[in-house]
């Protein structure tokens, strides 16, 4: 658990923001994230990014990519100017390593992460682990974190992984056509074991993409939203924490 102690007065001590899906097909959703980068996030004292910011990641070795390179570059220069930098990865994105980390100048977190400000204990979790009705995607889930599979997969060529990444994803958008959002949201009771195991009494999370703030039995659960700027609706936000612990959700202008 981190304990937070000071921040500077100016600054909103942290920022929170996932499931962008950045990708080069997607500009203006891009533009607005390197916008957001420029602007609120060099404010803070820290920035959380917590799971989906990209597409999809083959691999640190596909960090040579124009558009990859940017993305990478503009997190950069946040943490080159004084904001600590944290990312916890997601379901499209859990390839992000070592490599990938200090190219951005970033923390990589595991989940869930424990923060302490105000006298609040908040938990930050990408949210895909806690979709526990969804018992095919646990399975893939529990695959795809394997140390051993990641191993053996990075060992593969590059455009090789890509190819196999593509059948993925449009496996994935056939699969969540057939299924409702009931069994693609978190359990409450999964939901319930991560206030029990972390004692905290709020929870931060995406991965859902359905924003919104919900109460149980006094506990406080913020859903961030996903980007979207490339087709409609336009969405996108963050949430912002200070240092007493009062918790803001911002949208897109």
């Amino acid at each position: 658990m981190e304990e937070v102690r000071t921040a500077q007065p100016s600054r909103q001590f942290a920022l929170f923001v996932s499931d962008l899906h950045l990708q080069a097909a997607h500009p203006r959703t891009a533009e607005a994230f390197l916008r957001f980068l420029a602007g609120p996030a060099v404010q803070a004292e820290r920035l959380y990014l917590l799971g989906d910011i990209f597409e999809y990641w083959a691999g640190d070795d596909d960090l040579a990519e124009p558009f990859h390179r940017q993305l990478v570059d503009a997190i950069r220069a946040v943490s080159a100017a004084g904001v600590a930098v944290y990312w916890l990865a997601g379901n499209r994105d859990f390839l992000v390593g070592p490599g990938f980390a200090e190219a951005a100048g970033l923390t990589l977190l595991q989940e869930p992460h424990v923060i302490s400000t105000g006298g609040k204990r908040i938990a930050l979790v990408h949210g895909d682990a806690q979709c526990t009705a969804d018992l095919k995607y646990m399975a893939f889930r529990a695959q795809v974190r394997d140390p051993e599979w990641q191993q053996q997969f990075l060992g593969m060529p590059l455009a090789q992984r890509k190819s196999i990444i593509a059948g993925l994803r449009e496996g994935s958008r056939e699969a969540q056509a057939g299924t409702s959002y009931e069994i693609m949201d978190v359990a409450p009771a999964a939901v319930q074991a991560l206030f029990t195991a972390t004692d905290a009494g709020v929870i931060i999370h995406g991965h859902t993409h359905r924003p919104a703030v919900h109460d149980t039995g006094g506990k406080l659960r913020y859903v961030l939203p996903d980007w979207e700027l490339d087709t409609e609706p336009q969405r996108g936000g963050w949430i912002s924490l200070d240092v007493d612990g009062n918790i803001a959700q911002h949208g897109l202008p």
